[in-house]
């Protein structure tokens, strides 16, 4: 499960540091592999799920980096 995903209750409690940042980029690299392979494959309406989180993913790094005034992630309490 994606590390963005989080229950209501933790939503903005987590510390985002460099270890959660390299997850989500682990990940998005298994996520785009994963899509690829089922575009090549012809299933490419299997994708869509994975989109999804991909896109959530990225949504969220976004996020981090918008909020860091110098382009590195700070811990979010």
């Amino acid at each position: 499960m994606s590390v963005v995903f989080a229950p209501d209750w933790l939503r903005g409690k987590a510390k985002v540091n460099q270890e959660t940042v390299q997850r989500l980029l682990e990940e998005n690299d298994q996520l785009v592999r994963c899509i690829v392979e089922y575009q090549n494959k012809g299933r490419a309406n299997e994708c869509v799920q994975y989109q999804h989180v991909l896109h959530r993913n990225l949504i969220y790094l976004a996020t981090i980096a918008d909020a860091s005034p110098n382009g590195t992630p700070k811990t979010m309490e």
